[in-house]
């Protein structure tokens, strides 16, 4: 149930991050293929933070304590764009521009993203 509480509030995350950033979009027509394509990408976004980002973060450990945790920022920028490059491979309609855009969404689908995750976890 976890996982699909995170997949959702994620989909949900990119779909305000798509309304408010421009650079980040998904290039489809109705309703429901966006919907499709946002929870594929929640997916994706999902499956780069439980295998790439636990390395990044080891590897980059200094970084991260050298500008008190702000380089967090760049590193979920670059996953977002990551993410957004294996969309494009795998021919899902989502396109995340490069630095500005890339940073400014991962930082709503993060905020966003945890706080649908909070508010859902306590319905259970």
């Amino acid at each position: 149930m976890y996982v699909l509480i995170r997949v959702l509030s994620t989909a949900v995350a990119l779909w305000v991050a798509t309304a408010l950033v421009d650079g980040v979009d998904v290039e489809t027509g109705t309703g429901l293929e966006k919907a499709a394509t946002l929870l594929a990408v929640a997916v994706i976004v999902g499956l780069v933070n439980v295998l790439i980002k636990p390395v990044v973060k080891v590897l980059g450990c200094a970084f991260y304590v050298l500008t008190l945790g702000l380089f967090a920022l760049v590193v979920n920028a670059a996953l977002l764009v990551l993410a957004g490059w294996i969309a494009g491979e795998l021919d899902l309609p989502f396109h995340v521009e490069w630095f500005w855009p890339a940073f400014w969404g991962a930082l709503i689908v993060g905020v966003v993203s945890w706080l649908l995750t909070w508010l859902l976890e306590g319905v259970d």
